[in-house]
């Protein structure tokens, strides 16, 4: 069977998180979304871990269900690692996979006595990343480790302003247990395939979410048995029954980490812009928030369009409400546009079943055509796009303007 995973989001326990962030809202817009597997998410935060432990059932094996539902939820959490090393304060982030809520309640029972898990569904805690791995998995061996947003500037393995140049450096004796690395929504695969170092990961792709909507902004697609070992030993590259055949990204301009820049001077500019100005805001004289693609061409030792054997291909796509702001002229967050999301969801089935898979005959069927014609550019990559900085989101452009001032004509019919 085909399955899509989302395995790192965040509980109403995790700060700036929607309250809506619970387990029967996340069942809701998992199935909303067309995902089979998604995070339980948190599970270090005390509260939380209690009610996962009293509300959901078990399944397959590793996987757990609410009430009976087709949702399937898997048991991981991030991890905000905050501490010296090589003379530079480190913020790395880490997501944890574990088996089961047994092996939840040991690590937990370690962390707590190095931080409050209470504090945040996101804990801070004073710790190595490499001694994080080591304490997962000396309580399990099938857990596992994955950097989370690899290159994002404040809090990531390779971030510019408190990572590291390379896996080994940060987790040493324990890089053979790093299968896998989380793209983050300023990078895609390409712009990883340029680090040979990252050749024995598995690029991963999550959505990160703090509120329902942005659930599986990014994703990842499995075949085979849908259960907690093979997905690990999928992610793995283990032989075996169940694949990762693609991820789903953002297109990474959209993320707000993409170019190098200074929010507060609205200075956007390009790693070689960037490199004039000595990676100094020309406006205020302050350093440039130096962005993901910046630092992919640091550390990149291959040229650009360079593919890995092997490499798992990828889907890039906008979310749907997205698509529908930019076809009707509206804000993503309008009644206007709710109400056709909800009128695509209702007649043609989940989000990602629109977004990949209905033919345009269909879709003109029960959306405006410019609404279908629009899902159909993100489908085939034809789209423009303001690129994201200093943690500002980039802008997508499906239409040109004189095509847009002919939909916003007609969005008074509509």
């Amino acid at each position: 069977m085909r399955f899509i995973g989302d395995f790192h989001l965040h509980s109403k326990y995790s700060r700036a998180t929607s309250k809506n962030m619970d387990l029967e809202h996340m069942d809701e817009w998992a199935k909303i979304k067309g995902i089979e597997v998604l995070t339980a998410a948190d599970f270090t935060h005390p509260e939380w871990f209690a009610e996962l432990r009293e509300k959901l059932e078990p399944a397959e094996q590793g996987l757990y269900r609410l009430n009976g539902s087709e949702t399937r939820f898997i048991l991981t959490t991030e991890i905000s690692c905050i501490y010296s090393k090589g003379g530079k304060v480190r913020k790395i982030h880490i997501v944890i996979f574990a088996p089961s809520f047994e092996v939840v309640k040991k690590i937990n029972g370690q962390l707590a006595k190095i931080g409050n898990l209470k504090a945040d569904g996101r804990p801070i805690l004073g710790l190595d990343a490499k001694e994080l791995a080591k304490i997962a998995l000396d309580v399990s061996e099938d857990c596992l480790i994955v950097p989370a947003h690899i290159y994002t500037p404040w809090f990531s393995l390779f971030g510019s302003r408190s990572g590291f140049d390379s896996i080994e450096e940060c987790f040493e004796n324990y890089t053979k247990y790093i299968f896998a690395g989380e793209t983050g929504l300023s990078s895609d695969p390409p712009m990883s395939w340029r680090n040979s170092n990252l050749d024995k990961m598995t690029l991963i792709s999550n959505s990160d979410a703090h509120s329902l909507p942005k659930i599986g902004r990014e994703a990842n697609i499995f075949e085979g048995e849908m259960n907690y070992k093979s997905i690990v030993s999928a992610i793995k590259r283990e032989p075996g029954k169940t694949k990762l055949v693609s991820t789903i990204e953002f297109y990474p301009e959209e993320g707000k980490y993409h170019y190098d820049g200074h929010r507060d001077c609205d200075i956007c500019l390009t790693p070689q812009e960037s490199k004039k100005y000595n990676n100094i805001c020309p406006v205020c004289g302050r350093s440039l928030v130096i962005g993901v693609l910046n630092r992919i061409e640091d550390l990149a030792d291959r040229k650009k369009g360079f593919k890995p054997k092997g490499a798992i291909p990828f889907k890039s796509l906008v979310p749907l409400s997205e698509i529908i702001a930019e076809s009707l002229g509206l804000g993503v967050n309008t009644k206007g546009v709710n109400k056709e999301y909800q009128n695509l969801i209702k007649n043609l089935g989940s989000e990602f079943k629109i977004l990949l898979e209905i033919p345009l005959g269909e879709l003109k069927n029960f959306t405006l055509p410019e609404i279908a014609e629009a899902i159909i550019r993100v489908r085939e990559g034809k789209v423009r796009i303001e690129p994201g900085y200093d943690g500002v989101f980039g802008k997508i452009k499906i239409f040109s303007e004189a095509e847009r001032e002919k939909h916003i004509k007609q969005k008074a019919l509509f």
